[in-house]
């Protein structure tokens, strides 16, 4: 499938060209470990590796989550990767398969990264702020979210991505430690202790929102470039 069949199957028929590129927001976000406080499981999560974080994940049952879960979703993806795309949470065809973005989300999500020439698992990793299904996918509630952060936060730290892509506004909300409107935000390389951030559209939006594709390519574009600018 070539970019112009790609871009189609996006919902996007002309090749839109990216707006000029703000500048970037200066400003340290909070470190990693500076997310909860430090304590005891927080601690022991911080030194795992990735197959001790498998089965913490697994066996996780520090939020109400897990009591409705048929399993929980660590992630997927190239453990090296360059990039580090992080939606909200599992829905229920994650739930049930254990991986992210398997569903129609995750079909469009797949476009828009063959739209970048990127693939899922080639120098790409996926992951969610939660990483058990929430009842009905409501958004997670606070707790939720703070009971999963170490794992995201060590998953971040394993990795050490180029650019982090946070999809949708609970992720951006969850490493950006502040309350976030994606219009606002994105078009911005933000700071998380370190790493460059970029804030865009979740995927399961953009199919309820159509005409937003065209925003989302906007920051596909601004994601190609600023991971050059990386490089």
């Amino acid at each position: 499938m070539n970019r112009d069949q790609i871009l189609k199957e996006m919902g996007l028929g002309p090749i839109w060209k990216l707006r000029q590129p703000p500048k970037k927001k200066r400003g340290a976000a909070p470190a990693a470990e500076s997310a909860v406080p430090v304590d005891p499981r927080t601690a022991a999560i911080a030194a795992m590796g990735w197959d001790e974080l498998k089965q913490a994940v697994a066996g996780c049952t520090a939020c109400e989550l897990c009591q409705t879960r048929k399993q929980a979703v660590l992630g997927v993806g190239d453990v090296e990767a360059d990039w580090l795309f992080v939606g909200e949470g599992p829905g229920a065809e994650e739930d049930e398969r254990g991986e992210p973005f398997v569903g129609q989300a995750g079909k469009l999500l797949d476009a828009m990264l063959a739209a970048i020439d990127l693939r899922r698992g080639n120098k790409v990793y996926i992951a969610n702020a939660v990483k058990c299904r929430p009842p009905n996918n409501r958004t997670p509630e606070p707790a939720e979210t703070a009971a999963c952060w170490p794992f995201l936060a060590r998953q971040i730290e394993l990795i050490r991505p180029k650019l982090i892509v946070t999809l949708g506004k609970p992720a951006a909300q969850t490493l950006l430690q502040q309350e976030v409107t994606i219009s606002r935000a994105r078009g911005v390389v933000h700071d998380f202790a370190g790493f460059p951030l970029i804030v865009t559209y979740h995927p399961a939006y953009l199919l309820r929102n159509l005409p937003d594709k065209a925003k989302a390519w906007e920051d596909l574009c601004f994601m190609r470039k600023t991971m050059a600018g990386l490089r």
